[in-house]
């Protein structure tokens, strides 16, 4: 009789009567009677094995234990009636084993690997390689790979190169700490590890590729948090001769694609809005737009108010914004009172809230409500009997940013955002400058290789901060999955947006020289954009933090549990990078 090796997913009843091998981890060990049965796991399933006290390998089986790995040889059969597995896609047959060969043993694992259920985070990424056995974390590193092999057959067709970039380039400021490499050939130099290939996929461009794309992983120092890695991966994108209609239209039907075949979705046409209607409406600029709920802004309610928190705010130049709350008015005013130092977490200042309950309206400031001004912010929201509505007085982008958040906070409280619904968007016209949060200075919304939208150039001088960007950024249930931008191509411009930023000609050069010099060689007008990777699976896969479908993720204090980094190095290999430590500072009695 020949023998076949069999995946432990493979075995069907048509194999009954067939001498198998298989291979694999313990999943599962029973002992019912004399008989020892034995779920036998690898990558592609589960097969039971049945060790009988007839055969020689019996006796080692008494001693197996989950995790041990196995090879072992034996004939297919059917399971007797009531004994049949539906759960498993071998459940109908099992293998009764004659010959058992114990490859490895192992220690008794820190945490079940048969199931998912809850352990701590840490314990996890420290036996990483165990957590990476459990059925969730296969399933969704596998459909990872699916979807990146979705995108690179996309890009294929499309007629895109993968062009690899280096690892170790210049450090030049992209909006995060560089990640620096000390060189060991020249003393007090660096090299810096990539926050993104920017520069060298437009340099791509100029070089004539016409198309290029790369599955890129990048580095970025920068605090963490859920959806943020020090190393990411990203699907990088740039076109040459293209208009942003173009990039648009062909990074919204490489998701299309990539939905279809990986998940057997069909998406809708993604929606469309600018940046002045998403703040407008959603608050935000990475909206969720699986549900409705639009903000309402209602200075002209409360125009000639004398609550002083809303007349202050207008006074101010600031702005009051409405949100529905569906069903509210069945919260409590402890409810409200969370309500409200949640919004205060968010940012704000507070929180305004009206009950439009059955046995009369309610609200935080119902002595300074007049009937009127109820009914208009009722109308403003659309708000029904029964509904609530919450009220943020701030300045405008707060009190906008405060009631979007506020909102994804209703949505979810009211079971708005179904994991299973894939809402895309696009959000185009950003302002080109923003205040940057550190520095308090303007600083690119984007980068500084984005182009000003068309007409824009005008203001550059006189108005900056009015300055709109050829600029968009693709949008998934509520997250940033990538941005993206028609790109600078003419050096003299390069150079003035450089100037606007306040660099100096020999910061220029220092930084950028080698990139506008490139520019002066005949560059291609071009533009491309970046989907994070991580997010895209992270959301496909139904999970809420990107560690989830990452194969070796740090964790949230940037470390490596398993590998123990970063980590000392010995003092000779700090010598040979010409580097020494830093005496430590003394201790504080």
């Amino acid at each position: 009789m020949t023998r076949d090796r069999l995946s432990c997913g493979a075995l069907r009843a048509a194999d009954a009567g067939k001498m198998v091998e298989l291979c694999g981890w313990i999943n599962r060990r029973r002992d019912h009677g004399g008989l020892i049965f034995v779920d036998l796991r690898d990558h592609e399933g589960v097969t039971q094995v049945v060790f009988d006290p007839a055969h020689p390998s019996f006796a080692e089986a008494e001693h197996l234990r989950n995790e041990d790995v196995l090879r072992v040889r034996g004939t297919v059969r059917t399971r007797p009636a009531g004994t049949e597995n539906p759960r498993l896609a071998t459940g109908d047959v099992e293998a009764a084993i004659e010959e058992l060969e114990i490859l490895n043993r192992s220690l008794v694992p820190p945490f079940q690997v048969n199931a998912d259920e809850a352990v701590d985070e840490n314990l996890r990424l420290e036996y990483r390689y165990l957590d990476l056995r459990r059925p969730r974390m296969q399933e969704n590193i596998r459909l990872r790979h699916r979807i990146i092999k979705a995108m690179r057959d996309f890009c294929d067709e499309r007629g895109f190169v993968e062009i690899e970039t280096p690892m170790l380039i210049k450090s030049t400021p992209e909006g995060a700490r560089d990640y620096l490499v000390p060189s060991r050939l020249y003393p007090g130099s660096f090299y810096a590890l990539p926050q993104s290939p920017q520069m060298l996929k437009q340099i791509s461009m100029i070089a004539g590729f016409g198309r290029y794309m790369q599955i890129a992983r990048c580095m970025r120092d920068e605090d963490q948090r859920a959806d943020r890695q020090p190393e990411f991966t990203q699907l990088d994108v740039e076109m040459s001769f293209c208009t942003q209609e173009e990039v648009l239209e062909t990074m919204e039907s490489c998701m299309r694609y990539v939905w279809q075949t990986v998940l057997g979705i069909e998406l809708s046409p993604f929606a469309r809005l600018t940046h002045r209607e998403a703040i407008a409406k959603y608050g935000l600029d990475k909206p969720d737009l699986r549900f409705g709920l639009e903000l309402a802004n209602v200075d002209a309610v409360f125009a000639a108010t004398e609550f002083v928190v809303f007349k202050s705010a207008i006074e101010s130049g600031g702005s009051i914004v409405a949100l529905r709350y569906p069903g509210g008015a069945a919260l409590s005013r402890r409810d409200f009172d969370n309500l409200t130092e949640i919004a205060k977490q968010f940012g704000g200042k507070g929180m305004v809230w009206i009950s439009l309950a059955p046995d009369g309206m309610k609200s935080s400031a119902a002595k300074f409500l007049a009937d009127a001004d109820v009914a208009a912010v009722t109308a403003a929201v659309e708000a029904e009997p029964g509904d609530a509505i919450l009220l943020f007085a701030d300045a405008v982008p707060l009190a906008h940013a405060v009631a979007g958040k506020m909102r994804n906070e209703v949505g979810e409280r009211c079971r708005l955002r179904d994991p299973q619904t894939f809402a895309f968007g696009w959000v185009t016209g950003f302002p080109y400058l923003e205040i940057d949060e550190e520095s308090g200075k303007p600083a690119p919304a984007h980068h500084a290789f984005t182009a000003p939208a068309p007409g824009d150039w005008a203001l550059i001088d006189r108005a900056p901060m009015e300055m709109r960007a050829q600029h968009y950024d693709l949008v998934l249930n509520g997250w940033e999955l990538g941005s993206g931008s028609i790109r600078i191509h003419k050096p003299e411009e390069q150079r003035r947006i450089f100037e606007m930023l306040g660099l100096s000609a020999d910061q220029i050069e220092e930084r950028f020289g080698f990139f506008v010099r490139a520019l002066e060689y005949g560059a291609p007008p071009h533009g491309g954009m970046a989907l994070g990777i991580d997010r895209i699976v992270m959301i496909a896969c139904g999970e809420e933090n990107i560690r989830e479908v990452i194969a070796f993720p740090k964790n949230q204090g940037a470390r490596d549990l398993m590998m123990d980094a970063p980590s000392s190095v010995p003092d000779q290999l700090m010598a040979d990078l010409h580097l020494r430590r830093a005496p430590e500072s003394p201790s504080r009695g």
